[in-house]
């Protein structure tokens, strides 16, 4: 028997080291879902290929397995992005530079619109509409991984700035005499309190350099004086970050995700004492863990994939 025409949209995810996809039904049902290596190793223009051959087999399993092609593709990837001209402007840890990258998906893709996005705007996107911020008029999304990141939302969109840069809190120096970052600044909260900072310290200071923010978050729970130590001044200068983007942007939740995150209260008990201790006229938001885990950037690309047909249908 002959299945109705299911319709569904391509969604991309693209990471420094994989990519996670899936194909999205219009109530947001994951219809179909698969992984695959970046291979940025290969470098730039095998990547660039690696993702187009991802996008163009997703759109054939959809015509075969749903019986129609997808309605638009949303693809979110990391580095600077212009989202109006779709453009993947520079991306460090894959090597692109001014990749059109919204055109080279459309030509291969057909007929098929494209929306281009920034993964942790995108992952902001979905937690806010369908995540831990589902509800919340302002909230604001902070990753915690091997940088720090963030995501501005209001009113169920993200808030993007004027140049395309909004939300880098990363980059906000809480101490001065800090480590060196790549940024060119000095004590910036991303080199003190990011996933990749408390691997740093703790494998120094427990001599084993394999050791990571995990193993430091199991050594916490275990009592380590050692690892408290390291623990608690990542979250000192994260709550400090922290507190100076609250008073900015004052939203009624915090939401905070990325691998630090997976310590779930080892973190959240000492992070919202921390920034409680802090605030002294501003309104202390509901600080909560993401909800979506590492699912939030692909499910985000298929929403912004879903606001572009809705966009083109109301113009």
């Amino acid at each position: 028997m002959k299945l109705s025409p299911v319709r569904h949209v391509i969604a991309l995810d693209v990471g420094g080291t994989g990519m996670k996809a899936a194909l999205v039904g219009a109530d947001g049902t994951l219809l179909h879902q698969a992984r695959r290596a970046t291979h940025r190793e290969r470098g730039p223009e095998a990547v660039v290929e690696t993702i187009l051959a991802f996008a163009a087999d997703l759109r054939a399993y959809g015509e075969e397995h749903f019986g129609e092609s997808a309605a638009a593709a949303g693809v979110a990837v990391p580095g600077i992005i212009d989202v109006e001209r779709g453009i993947a402007v520079y991306a460090a840890n894959l090597g692109w530079r001014d990749l059109p990258l919204r055109d080279l998906l459309a030509e291969r893709l057909g007929s098929v619109p494209v929306a281009l996005g920034h993964d942790v705007r995108t992952g902001g996107l979905a937690e806010g509409r369908i995540g831990a911020g589902r509800g919340a008029d302002r909230f604001l999304f902070v990753p915690l991984g091997t940088g720090i990141a963030g995501a501005i939302g209001i009113d169920g969109a993200i808030e993007a700035g004027a140049h395309g840069s909004a939300g880098e809190i990363g980059h906000i120096v809480v101490r001065p005499d800090g480590p060196d970052c790549g940024c060119g600044q000095r004590g910036c909260m991303e080199t003190l309190a990011s996933a990749a900072a408390v691997s740093r310290a703790w494998a120094e200071a427990s001599g084993d350099a394999s050791a990571d923010a995990a193993d430091c978050a199991k050594a916490v729970e275990a009592g380590d004086p050692a690892a408290v130590r390291v623990w608690l001044d990542a979250v000192d200068a994260l709550a400090a970050g922290l507190v100076i983007a609250l008073t900015l942007l004052d939203p009624r939740m915090l939401i905070v995700g990325g691998g630090l995150a997976e310590a779930g209260e080892t973190l959240f008990v000492p992070l919202r004492a921390a920034v409680e201790e802090r605030v002294t006229f501003q309104k202390l938001p509901t600080i909560v863990p993401a909800a979506l885990g590492d699912t939030a950037g692909c499910l985000g690309a298929g929403l912004l994939a879903w606001d572009l047909l809705s966009t083109e249908v109301s113009v």
